[in-house]
């Protein structure tokens, strides 16, 4: 998949981008904290499987699983082992990621907002509900421990946005060539990666391949501008690299072309959706013209549901 063109250009190139989030945090903290309190209306409390006393649900035993663990009396009722899981009585922890790449600082005249920004609001939205709901959360590639209470939250805030300037650029985390975090994550983690992933589909099948392994559950974001998913020019226009890069062409007639592009957008995200169905993962599609909880409730729900217990 070749780099998003587009006709126009993004608001900030991305020195000025990463400097306006970093100052401008504060303010998303507050609307990631008003939308988060919010969503949680109507949710209820979570149990999760693990090492606590209270029986939770029974599992088909997998290679590698203790065998003391296997419960005999309701393996002997069918051709198939059975482990009882216990509720979890310990936090979890879930990573998030929100990718920086130069397209991200991309906003069409559609749009309010840069890709970028929706992503860290959606990032911190859904890291205050995480942690409202006592789990763990981390940067993914940070090189930062997790935050286990709501008083982390403007530390995570701080990495995301690049405002806490040690770990600004994740310089502990070696990057693949799809743009993701090169890291081992611990077994049965949760990670979230939101981006517009509009990077080659094999460097990505490799990256959240090696990052699902040890049974590692996750979730995708892809956000994307309205004007990238429907490219609404006519006419005569010229197109650039986002980000500022050197490459720019001009296309006679833009319409002549929506079909093509149109398709070949559907083709890449159809393959990232195969390769999450196929991970056990969620997709999520969120456009920036839309409200930020369009991409929140969904998720939230599934983070509060059988994915992130593991059933």
């Amino acid at each position: 998949m070749a780099p998003i063109w587009t006709a126009d250009r993004p608001t900030k190139v991305p020195v000025d981008e990463a400097q306006h989030l970093a100052q401008a945090y504060p303010a998303l903290l507050v609307q990631a904290d008003r939308i988060a309190n919010t969503v949680m209306l109507g949710f209820h409390g979570r149990r999760r499987p693990g090492s606590g006393e209270s029986f939770w649900q029974f599992q088909r035993y997998r290679a590698g699983e203790e065998a003391s663990r296997i419960d005999w009396r309701k393996s002997a009722r069918s051709d198939q082992l059975y482990i009882r899981q216990n509720e979890w009585e310990a936090a979890n922890t879930v990573w998030m990621w929100a990718s920086a790449a130069p397209g991200m600082a991309f906003r069409s005249r559609l749009a309010s907002t840069t890709k970028r920004e929706r992503a860290l609001l959606v990032l911190l939205t859904l890291s205050a509900l995480m942690l409202s709901a006592g789990e763990r959360v981390g940067i993914l590639g940070s090189g930062r421990h997790p935050v286990a209470s709501r008083n982390g939250l403007e530390r995570l805030a701080a990495i995301a946005t690049g405002a806490d300037q040690e770990a600004s650029g994740l310089p502990h985390g070696a990057f693949a060539e799809s743009g993701l975090p090169q890291v081992s994550l611990p077994r049965y983690s949760n990670v979230i990666l939101i981006s517009d992933f509009l990077v080659p589909l094999d460097a990505l099948r490799e990256s959240i391949s090696s990052i699902a392994a040890r049974d590692v559950r996750g979730h995708l974001v892809q956000i994307f501008d309205p004007a990238e998913e429907n490219l609404p020019y006519t006419g005569r226009k010229e197109f650039e690299e986002t980000g500022g890069g050197p490459l720019r062409f001009i296309i006679g007639r833009t319409e002549s072309v929506r079909d093509a592009y149109r398709a070949r957008i559907e083709t890449h995200r159809a393959g990232l959706r195969e390769l999450a169905q196929r991970l056990g993962w969620s997709f999520t599609l969120h456009h920036t013209d839309q409200p930020p909880q369009r991409a929140i409730l969904p998720l939230y729900g599934r983070l509060s549901g059988n994915m992130l217990t593991g059933g």
